[in-house]
């Protein structure tokens, strides 16, 4: 072997064993959704659900409300944890059980729900860890990098807690427009699960369904057109125009197709549906402004931009 290369041969290795191992080990610092009184989605009913598994029984609903703070108290307590009510990293721990395929009950149908909810895969949510969910389980596990082995432990746990959620778009309640980033509707389950309750609770005022544009990627990160956009937390909407057809066609607050009452309601349904995990919404009414709703950032004039925020969400601008 020439002396360059065996020079080199240390070097080669160290940099394939990177390669072979850097997703892996990005899947192993991603942290689990930290849920707490107000928010609403798929990682909400996998902390009732493993409630249910561990004793604590809860109604599977997708509301992070007093009944369930009161018992994921009750779970911290019994466990020696802060009793706090906030269910972040370390509660998620001692919540999560290993899974194989052989296993059944309630953790089985809380994995089931987020493969349905974070993949699309159309399990059967009967508790039981057949072929099925097992085919479907190495899907996600190729999905996001890891070895694809059909078990369930603590990392390929985080990964699903983590992976982001997509609307569910419908001929009632939301709709999609495009601003060029394709299909970047990504969010966390919380932010999902929200922006769906406000949008039903809008659509029963009769004024046209919620148009939404960007959320970001499926796994966040960087996306075209946006400085934020990144952590899933983060919503594009348009503004209610007097026709109804916000789906179709945008608006500006100084058009006059705009339709300011009926902007009004939905940012209201917006903040009721999430209470005190609203962190702030852009748009440059200043009318809304000075009632409070909003807030004024360049570049707002035609859309409402919405952040969702967290407990103990490790970015300052994400936190409750």
């Amino acid at each position: 072997m020439p002396i360059a290369i065996r020079r080199l041969l240390p070097i080669i290795l160290a940099t394939l064993l990177l390669a072979a191992t850097s997703t892996g080990a990005s899947a192993a610092t991603r942290t689990s959704p930290t849920q707490s009184l107000g928010n609403r989605g798929a990682d909400v009913r996998a902390i009732q659900g493993l409630l249910g598994h561990h004793g604590f029984p809860v109604a599977i609903d997708g509301i992070f409300e007093t009944a369930t703070r009161d018992q994921a108290k009750a779970f911290q307590a019994a466990r020696g944890l802060p009793v706090t009510g906030v269910v972040g990293e370390t509660t998620w721990a001692k919540l999560l059980v290993s899974l194989r395929p052989g296993s059944n009950g309630a953790a089985v149908k809380v994995l089931q729900r987020q493969l349905n909810e974070k993949r699309g895969a159309r399990l059967a949510v009967d508790g039981r860890y057949g072929t099925a969910t097992t085919n479907a389980v190495i899907a996600f596990q190729k999905h996001v990098g890891m070895t694809p082995h059909g078990l369930v432990g603590p990392v390929t746990w985080r990964n699903l807690l983590w992976h982001y959620d997509y609307p569910a778009f419908n001929s009632t309640s939301l709709c999609d427009y495009s601003v060029g980033n394709g299909r970047a509707n990504w969010g966390t389950g919380a932010a999902i699960g929200q922006l769906e309750a406000a949008a039903a609770a809008f659509a029963t005022a009769g004024r046209g369904r919620v148009a939404v544009g960007d959320i970001g990627r499926e796994h966040g990160g960087d996306i075209a057109g946006h400085t934020t956009h990144e952590l899933g937390l983060d919503v594009d909407v348009r503004l209610i125009r007097d026709a109804k057809n916000q789906c179709t066609y945008g608006s500006n607050w100084r058009y006059a197709s705009y339709d300011r009452g009926a902007t009004r309601a939905l940012i209201r349904a917006i903040r009721a549906a999430a209470p005190g995990h609203v962190k702030l919404i852009w748009f440059n009414d200043p009318t809304l402004i000075r009632e409070g709703l909003t807030t004024y950032h360049s570049g707002h004039d035609d859309h409402l931009h919405v952040r969702y925020c967290e407990a103990s969400h490790p970015a300052a601008a994400y936190r409750c």
